[in-house]
């Protein structure tokens, strides 16, 4: 049976979480999608589907957040200048109509010694459109693959 794509949460490494509607996506690519055993934080030995490259392209409208998902400074900023301020989505579960989901890890690589923020992501809202451009990826940035923007 087919997955249908209904909602995507965003997982961050201070705890926040951010979910975005099917329909308030553009754009969404998650590529090379693998299967894998390690530890996570030090826990049990699980299986775990890290992808090779994420891009999204959101919507205005998805510059929301149930304030039981953030903290307070997220609150007010909004999702958008809480993604490009910082750079600590580490994760994202995909959820389908079927009620199954899908927990997929991003390429994360430490920015400095506190762990938070992830050398591999760029952020930009474009001034253009409003909306969120977001590229987690090892060679590209959110420029190279969004260069109208």
């Amino acid at each position: 049976m087919d997955h249908v794509f209904k909602e995507l949460k965003f997982y961050f490494r201070n705890g926040d979480e951010w979910v975005v509607n099917h329909k308030e996506f553009n754009d969404l690519w998650i590529s090379r999608i693998t299967t894998s055993y390690g530890r996570i934080k030090g826990g049990r030995m699980q299986e775990i589907h890290p992808c090779k490259s994420f891009k999204a392209d959101i919507n205005p409208e998805a510059d929301h957040a149930n304030s039981t998902d953030i903290n307070t400074g997220s609150l007010e900023m909004g999702m958008f200048g809480r993604a490009t301020k910082y750079q600590d989505i580490e994760r994202c579960e995909l959820f389908f109509d079927d009620k199954g989901s899908q927990e997929i890890y991003f390429p994360f690589k430490n920015k400095d010694s506190s762990g938070l923020d992830n050398v591999y992501q760029t952020s930009y809202v474009s001034q253009k459109d409003g909306h969120l451009y977001i590229v987690i990826d090892q060679n590209k940035t959110v420029f190279d693959e969004y260069p109208d923007a």
